[in-house]
């Protein structure tokens, strides 16, 4: 067996492109989404991350309110520039990259966005709803990951998901979306971490495996039981001296090897990784409807 892989590019690209769509129906009655972002200093990654929503706001046709702030820039600062955009009618969505310099607390940064405009899904508020069900902006990985399922055929109506990773930004979130009793979820979740004793005890049991460790290798293929469906939310830099940058990403899964034993895997790149900003998108048009009435 060979597995099918799931391609997160061919499938962020649909969803765009029926974005695309919807914006321009939107712009007709006067409405233009605008995704607000905010990045403090200039760590390499962010702004690589930063640039790549530029560019994916401008190939749908969303208004991108993009600030880049000085590292030395102050808590109160940086609180006073988010209220400002809750205040913005043209600003829908509010996006503070993380992670922030060492001085600002991220906690107090991420309170004080209006959960209306909570497009990355982080705001307390914003998590709560989500835990009881409520209607909210789900986190975009997380989001992510249920639409490749979904896109995918994958059928998670009674199937036993194992979550690998418990963070507040993909494994908890993920896990909850998934058992709740919704379309294209109601499975059964087993949350997996660090401290798991024999956890390959528990993936091999699992219909559906999701990897968000945030470590090389960590599942292996002894761990995946036959036809099961990998998806890896992981992204690790290891050294290759043949890579002129000397490093190649990969996913917390062993895709050479678990690829001839799963029945759907994604890839890293190009799996979990495009939908993430694509379901940004997705969350900044929904906002642009609700602040409308739509």
């Amino acid at each position: 067996m060979t597995a099918g892989i799931i391609d997160g590019k061919q499938i962020a690209a649909e969803i765009r492109d029926e974005l695309k769509q919807e914006v321009a129906e939107l712009k007709q009655k006067g409405i233009v989404p605008g995704l607000g972002v905010i990045l403090v200093g200039d760590d390499p990654a962010s702004k690589s991350y930063v640039t790549a929503k530029e560019r994916a706001c401008a190939e749908i046709g969303l208004h991108s309110d993009d600030n880049r702030l000085p590292k030395e820039t102050t808590q109160a600062e940086l609180i006073a520039f988010v209220k400002k955009m809750n205040a913005d009618p043209k600003i829908n969505g509010i996006l503070v990259q993380l992670p922030l310099p060492k001085h600002i607390n991220e906690s107090e940064v991420l309170l004080a966005i209006d959960p209306s405009k909570d497009v990355d899904g982080f705001h307390p508020v914003s998590v709560g709803r989500m835990v009881i069900g409520e209607k909210t902006f789900w986190p975009c990985t997380p989001h992510g990951v249920l639409k490749l399922l979904e896109k995918s055929g994958v059928n998670t109506n009674g199937a036993h998901v194992v979550v690998v990773g418990r963070s507040n930004i993909v494994g908890k979130p993920v896990a909850n979306l998934l058992f709740q009793k919704n379309k294209n979820a109601n499975a059964t979740v087993t949350i997996c971490h660090t401290g798991t004793k024999d956890l390959g005890s528990f993936t091999r049991q699992a219909d559906i495996i999701i990897a968000a460790a945030g470590r090389p290798n960590t599942i292996t293929a002894d761990m995946v039981k036959e036809g099961a469906v990998v998806i890896d939310v992981g992204v690790n830099r290891i050294e290759d001296p043949t890579k002129k940058s000397g490093y190649r990403l990969v996913g917390d899964v062993d895709f050479d090897a678990v690829k001839h034993k799963a029945r759907l895997i994604t890839p890293v790149p190009g799996g979990v990784g495009p939908m993430t900003i694509t379901m940004l998108l997705v969350n900044t048009v929904e906002s642009a409807r609700m602040a409308s009435g739509l």
